[in-house]
């Protein structure tokens, strides 16, 4: 088909997950464990009995909120195109193909690369069932994005935590046919240089498929424990605000750990990491490697971003203006539907505001043409 405009990060959450769908499909010994829909004060609830909170079906972003209007500007723009409303009523557009597809259509977007319920993996703080719950998703993926396979690209979840089992995850899903891998991440995760990690570089450049960080918290969440009103909001805006940047640990410590010596084909995309701060952290890694790190690797760090990696936005006004220090052919748009801090419906007036200065060849590479390339989409 001929693409005009590929969204590079959207999501499916456990929220929008079919109620039924884990425990039906765990083995007999963790059905226990695994998520399920309970009725709460504000309707039908996700929990697990170790205690989780998954947030309401169907509710607001990844964390499942009640929607209240006037909270959040986004929300209640998603919600005057009957979101929420539709879901009440029983019509779960974003877990219906047929129905996501036209949400797609509404804001302009021929196809889309969809990040998975990885978070929710790791609420439950239970490995054996955290792996049970990703693999029960991975399956139900596959059936998701079969009814428009050029349209609908989702990544398959590869456990949290355990490096032999995402190995088995990476190698199961290839042969099923998914074309995508993400990869979770925490703050207290084994560091990204370690040695321990090359059995998964080996396996993901064995099966040929681009694997995926997206932005995760990168403090502990125990902090916020106890906190409430002006002060839980300061930590929050604290969070979003810094989230992004977090990722350079990741970036930096593939390419000072010499993945991409080792594994020159590897395809990396970094989820809503943002873009315009992606230019200093490249001249800085570029700058150490002059000064002290030539041992380290091959070529500079920044060549090794441009071969291997993207990067993806939903709105980055000072990524558009330094696309050359970056790389444009490195910079992907996504519209994070259905998130909070998203701009689906309206991504045509976000597009044409953040690129107001950029030439149409330009915008069609960020907005289609690299992101096809990346996923092989035929165009």
């Amino acid at each position: 088909m001929q693409y005009k405009r590929i969204s590079a990060d959207c999501h499916l959450d456990m929220p929008c997950m079919p109620p039924e769908l884990f425990v039906q499909n765990a083995s007999r010994e963790l059905k226990e464990r695994m998520p399920y829909v309970t009725d709460g004060p504000d309707g039908p609830h996700w929990v697990a009995k170790n205690g989780a909170d998954f947030g309401l079906v169907n509710g607001v972003g990844p964390g499942g909120a009640k929607y209240v209007p006037g909270q959040n500007h986004r929300v209640d723009k998603m919600n005057e195109v009957g979101l929420y409303d539709d879901a009440k009523k029983g019509k779960f557009r974003a877990r219906d193909p047929h129905l996501r597809l036209k949400d797609m259509e509404m804001d302009g977007v021929d196809a889309e690369i969809i990040f998975g319920v990885l978070g929710s993996a790791s609420k439950l703080d239970d490995k054996e069932a955290s792996n049970e719950l990703l693999r029960i998703y991975n399956d139900w993926l596959k059936e998701f994005c079969s009814h428009y396979p050029e349209r609908q690209l989702g990544l398959a979840c590869l456990p949290y935590g355990d490096i032999d089992e995402a190995v088995k995850e990476i190698h199961r899903v290839a042969k099923m046919g998914h074309r995508g891998l993400e990869l979770s991440c925490s703050w207290d995760m084994v560091p990204m240089w370690h040695p321990d990690w090359e059995k998964l570089w080996k396996a993901v450049a064995e099966v040929d498929l681009p694997l995926h960080f997206h932005t995760f918290p990168t403090t502990d969440g125990r902090a916020r424990q106890g906190v409430d009103g002006q002060t839980r909001r300061a930590a929050m805006f604290t969070g979003v605000s810094a989230f992004q940047m977090g990722l350079i640990n990741i970036i930096a410590a593939m390419i000072g750990a010499g993945v991409f010596d080792r594994y020159p084909t590897l395809r990396i995309g970094f989820g809503e990491s943002g873009a315009g701060w992606l230019a200093y952290a490249l001249d800085r890694m570029d700058f150490e490697f002059e000064d002290r790190f030539r041992d380290l690797m091959k070529l500079k760090p920044s060549e090794y971003w441009r071969r291997n990696c993207k990067c993806t936005f939903q709105f980055d006004r000072i990524g558009a203006k330094l696309i050359d220090d970056i790389g444009l052919e490195t910079m992907m748009w996504g519209s994070d539907y259905p998130h909070t801090d998203g701009v689906w419906p309206e991504s045509n007036k976000f597009i044409e505001d953040q690129f107001a200065g950029l030439t149409p060849d330009q915008i069609h590479k960020i907005t289609c043409e690299n992101a096809a390339k990346f996923y092989r989409f035929s165009n």
